[in-house]
């Protein structure tokens, strides 16, 4: 009877011990799982001046950025105080700095974020351009940006300000303010 009992005993144990191994290895291989698809950086590159080119062989966009960062997992990228300038045939080009910005794994959306400059310099029959808003989001194979925040926007001694704005800075260029547009336009005498 008392080796009936060690028998159970020895049994019942040797259970438990099989039942631990198996949710500690269950336990690690869900860990593992986890961390492959934590999002970390796989590299990471500092001053980065990238040119991209148009059709004719001409400067058509240029990206540059403090420092870009790299994730593995969905193929984004991380931008510090990037400056993004888009390239015009016969006009002055656009340029557009913000704080930080987020790229698509498919280079499709560049988000950038925080406070956002946008401004084209005057030139023969083209008036200057300064546009002050935060949180743009940008498409760059189709040269058009939009916010829903607020929008200072300044050519010479005329001003707009909205809530929200489109804009299509290619020929033609278009500007679509969204809510709450108020100007002042100073008329020359």
């Amino acid at each position: 009877m008392i080796e009936q009992r060690n028998l159970v005993i020895g049994g019942l144990l040797l259970a438990l011990v099989g039942g631990t191994l198996w949710l500690a290895r269950q336990s690690s291989l869900d860990e593992s799982s986890h961390a492959a698809q934590e999002h970390r950086a796989d590299y990471y590159l500092e001053g980065v001046d990238s040119t991209m080119m148009d059709l004719s062989g001409r400067p058509g966009k240029r990206l540059v950025a403090e420092r870009l960062t790299h994730f593995m997992d969905d193929d984004s990228t991380e931008l510090l105080q990037p400056r993004l300038t888009l390239y015009d045939l016969d006009r002055p080009p656009w340029r557009v700095v913000s704080e930080t910005g987020w790229l698509s794994g498919d280079g499709e959306v560049l988000l950038l974020q925080g406070a956002v400059k946008i401004d084209r310099s005057a030139a023969p029959g083209v008036r200057p351009l300064h546009i002050r808003t935060r949180d743009l989001r940008v498409q760059p194979r189709d040269n058009y940006v939009e916010t829903d925040a607020q929008v200072n926007a300044r050519s010479n001694a005329d001003r707009i300000d909205a809530k929200g704005m489109q804009i299509w800075l290619q020929q033609p260029i278009r500007i679509k303010l969204l809510a709450n547009v108020r100007g002042r336009y100073e008329v020359n005498p």
